[in-house]
């Protein structure tokens, strides 16, 4: 095992990044389902006879990263964590683009799966709650509780901007694109630091042997398809999407980072964070998590852990 040394911090990193849990971390499990023709890998903690809380992770993560909240849950539960289509082991779509309406209809399945019979819970992340918020809005009924962590879409773009975003898109798919390559494991986990002051070495040491796989150049890359990075020939309606929150029914828990540039950048804005969180009218609280930026589940999970089981 070799040890980086980066600003005031060191992390300690397999070469072969080869994936582990120590011993104070609960043990999960993986389950393979087939969702609308994929192979989705869906990981799991606890025991199946537990209530079921399901775990939506965001953008260019996976499903691993909730390890941290599901250590610091205080009672019994089944989580159920998937890795959304074209990441980490499940399977890539094999498109040239990935839509949200592909996974509200995956989550569909997934509910369908695990929780035929009762009202679901769930807790989401960023793209996860933006996929929660649209399918609760959906299926009226089908969600008991929900606990969103920074769901409240992107900035949107003018409609002018419509024509270079095809063009964008048609310029990408002839000349390819690739995730970001990392030299090796250890240089991953320094890149997350960087962009993450509040990302611990122990954390960071875990979540790249997750995010990451050796590319055949030698270099290490995230475990999402590349489509997954290339600019969408279409442009996110907030109106659209406001319209699908004001229809939500099951109570919400609004969660977010205190020092989020995601959510700092869109205070004060027209259409912005006040606006979007007005129309979340199922809006049960509004929790602030101090020392957290966006990815509040890396940053803070004993203080998420609490406010879940609070609120649920």
């Amino acid at each position: 095992m070799t040890i980086y040394k980066g600003a005031a911090r060191m992390v300690k990193v397999r070469p072969d990044g080869e994936l582990q849990q120590t011993s104070a971390m609960t043990p999960s499990e993986s389950i393979y389902v087939t969702v609308r023709g994929l192979q989705y890998h869906c990981r799991t903690w606890g025991n199946p006879d537990h209530r079921r809380l399901f775990f939506l992770h965001g953008f260019q993560d996976v499903s691993a990263s909730w390890q941290f909240t599901v250590d610091a849950l205080a009672r019994g539960w089944y989580v159920i964590a998937p890795d959304w289509r074209g990441y980490g082991l499940s399977q890539f779509s094999g498109q040239d683009a990935y839509w949200a309406p592909d996974l509200v209809a995956d989550l569909d399945v997934i509910l369908d799966h695990f929780e035929p019979d009762f009202p679901a819970r769930l807790v989401a992340h960023s793209m996860g709650g933006n996929t929660a918020a649209l399918y609760a809005a959906a299926v009226p009924g089908r969600i008991e509780k929900f606990v969103n962590i920074e769901g409240m879409g992107g900035m949107p773009a003018p409609v002018d901007e419509l024509p270079r975003r095809y063009g964008k898109w048609l310029q990408q798919l002839a000349q390819g694109t690739r995730q970001r390559p990392y030299m090796d494991f250890q240089d991953f986990a320094e890149r997350m630091m960087a962009e993450n002051p509040h990302l611990t070495p122990e954390r960071a040491e875990f979540l790249v042997q997750h995010w990451g796989m050796k590319d055949e150049d030698g270099t290490v890359i995230r475990r999402a398809d590349p489509a997954h990075m290339q600019v969408k020939p279409d442009i996110w309606r907030l109106d659209e999407a406001m319209a699908c929150w004001r229809r939500i029914d099951a109570p919400m828990l609004w969660v977010e980072g205190a020092q989020s540039r995601f959510v700092n950048l869109m205070r004060g804005q027209p259409d912005g964070y006040e606006a979007r969180l007005a129309a979340f009218q199922s809006l049960a609280g509004v929790m602030t998590v101090e020392n957290a930026g966006h990815n509040v589940h890396h940053d803070q999970p004993e203080a998420l852990a609490k406010a879940i089981e609070d609120f649920m």
